[in-house]
């Protein structure tokens, strides 16, 4: 891999966290797969055995938090991957073992404009002064892998846990990176340390990680993550993060030379450095994704005019023509008119034989309208036309509880989706809750063996780990059973009959039942199948009728109508063989 080349070379910033991590000789690393933090998963995943140390997904990120936090208790360097959602699931644990001089890296990468998320849209710097945590920002790969080695350093030196956040384009934007030498990961030994429970414990423990932000607030003053480019202008441009190079980018457009103050150490901030640079202006425009965090610092220090939020959005990621408009509008420069482009939108939507559009079709012939409380992953794109099956997505786990919630205030019997890795993740005790509590409820796990949405990584239900050993596979149906659901069912998704009488037997059952709707990712079963030389079936139509309205419904990708008539496109026909279930008068397998 270009990972471990000995020199250089082309990383995205993801590639560069694992770089610099490697550099700083970790021997453990630990993920739950959420983008655009997957890829640092991913590429662990790939160099762990070559490079001697031990990666795993876990089965959510508090666990794995914790699992990092017990290798650094060990002497061993660690760090944990998530995106913003994922730290909001290890906060729980995080902020205690601030308080416990854990010297631990988490790195946390945001998700400005919503490209792979859609329940919030939220600043995770905000955590850094929640729990006195420092945090570093990079603007690109090559400061990816110098800040988690910089990270590394502030956390092992400090005993402290050390944020590393990054944004979506950092993440996937690629450039040259110069690398170091590569550190063999260190052997763990755990040894004692005090420990005290008690209010007047804490309170001093709390007392001490405000020490030592007051001692790494001064390295913020000198750090080199912070740093002043000089100028003649009058205005001065302070920014952190990938607004950074926008920033370059547009200057030289502009062809201006302005004071630029980028600030990688966010917190503690470099209150001296900051007042230094402005006095040198008359006026400040602050440039940063997505919260004034970094403005509302600079608005408690000094009354010089600020530019900020008043012009630069606080929703949707800041992109290059927006800096570009946005200091020009300041400055009171003349642009022109940019060329008006239309790119047609559309919805994102399940693939071809998608085992989950069989599932949530079914639910919808058998049962009609009802209360359909989603989850996180490939089904809660079910909540597009024309399946329409989701009315509400907050959180991996959440279908579980809100079903509930609605189920005892309504009297209503909802169904309930949850994914197998979601289900892992926190649909257990959510579940459990529901056969405690007495529910009236049907939960379909919509079992396709992998974690797809995000590339499909293996969980406890595929066979195999993160490093690709042979694992044990958990039967999601014998946890329901144990957990003492009232009624408990796997169904072949592509025996299309017979999933409906599943559902129609499941959902007539009073009290929690749950259905295993199995059926592994197409996308996997197609890669497969070509690897083997397998050839999959195709069909075709070959008699048009009223019947096959039904189609649009079910919402297949590869069936479509042009000209009046309906028709499968054989190149994205992946041979489920579903749609001939459900019309077999008018689709039969080709020739």
């Amino acid at each position: 891999m270009e990972i471990l080349n000995k020199k250089r070379g082309f990383l995205s910033g993801n590639d560069g966290v694992v770089r610099g991590a490697l550099e700083s000789g970790i021997g453990c690393a630990f993920s739950y797969p959420g983008t655009p933090a997957t890829e640092i998963g991913e590429v662990f995943a790939e160099v762990a055995k070559e490079t001697g140390i031990y990666f795993e997904w876990s089965v959510n990120e508090k666990i794995a938090l914790e699992a990092a936090a017990g290798a650094a208790f060990s002497g061993v360097k660690s760090i944990v991957s998530v995106k913003h959602y994922g730290l909001n699931v290890a906060l729980d644990s995080l902020l205690p073992l601030a308080y416990l001089s854990c010297p631990l890296v988490v790195v946390v990468t945001d998700d400005p404009g919503c490209f792979s998320s859609i329940q919030t849209e939220q600043d995770s710097r905000w955590f850094s002064k929640l729990g006195k945590i420092p945090i570093l920002e990079p603007s690109n790969s090559q400061e990816a892998k110098e800040m988690t080695k910089e990270a590394f350093k502030i956390a092992w030196q400090y005993k402290i846990p050390v944020i590393l956040r990054m944004s979506t384009r950092v993440c996937y934007s690629r450039s040259l990176v110069d690398f170091g030498l590569i550190i063999k990961p260190a052997k763990g030994k755990f040894k004692k340390f005090e420990f005290k429970l008690g209010a007047a414990r804490t309170v001093e423990l709390h007392k001490n990680i405000l020490e030592k932000i007051s001692e790494i607030g001064k390295l913020s003053e000198s750090s080199k993550l912070n740093f002043i480019e000089k100028s003649e202008g009058m205005t001065g441009i302070i920014t952190s993060g990938v607004t950074y190079e926008y920033v370059k980018e547009v200057l030289e457009k502009l062809n201006l030379k302005l004071p630029i103050l980028k600030i990688g150490l966010c917190y503690p901030f470099p209150e001296k450095l900051v007042k230094s640079f402005l006095k040198n202006v008359c006026q400040a425009i602050v440039i940063e994704e997505l919260d004034p965090f970094i403005e509302e610092e600079i608005r408690k220090i000094d009354s010089i005019k600020i530019h900020g939020k008043d012009v630069f959005s606080e929703t949707g990621e800041i992109k290059p023509e927006q800096v570009l408009e946005g200091i020009a509008k300041i400055l009171g420069i003349t642009l022109p008119k940019p060329p008006q482009i239309e790119v047609e939108k559309r919805l994102s939507f399940l693939c071809p034989g998608c085992p989950h559009r069989s599932t949530l079709y079914a639910v919808k012939k058998v049962l009609g309208r009802k209360i359909f409380s989603g989850d996180i992953g490939c089904s809660m794109l079910g909540i597009f036309s024309p399946l329409e099956m989701q009315d509400f997505v907050v959180s991996m786990g959440a279908s579980v509880g809100i079903g509930h919630g609605i189920s005892k205030t309504t009297g209503e019997k909802p169904v309930i989706f949850i994914g197998d890795s979601a289900f892992f993740h926190a649909g257990m005790p959510a579940l459990l809750n529901l056969v405690y509590n007495k529910a009236d409820a049907l939960v379909i796990i919509v079992d396709n063996r992998w974690t797809a949405m995000t590339g499909h990584q293996p969980n406890p239900n595929t066979g195999i780990n993160a490093m690709q050993e042979e694992a044990k596979s958990v039967d999601i149906a014998e946890i329901a059973k144990a957990l003492k659901a009232d009624f408990v069912k796997s169904s072949n998704v592509y025996s299309f009959d017979q999933l409906c009488n599943d559902i129609k037997e499941a959902y007539a059952v009073k009290g929690v039942s749950v259905l295993v709707a199995n059926g592994e990712c197409r996308l996997v079963v197609v890669r497969n199948a070509a690897r083997k030389g397998i050839m999959l079936p195709k069909f075709e139509i070959v008699k048009q009728d009223s019947k096959l309205e039904e189609l649009k419904n079910f919402g297949c990708p590869a069936i479509q109508k042009e000209d009046g008539k309906w028709f499968i496109d054989k190149d994205i026909c992946w041979g489920c063989t579903v749609c001939k279930q459900i019309v077999p008068s008018c689709i039969e397998i080709s020739k």
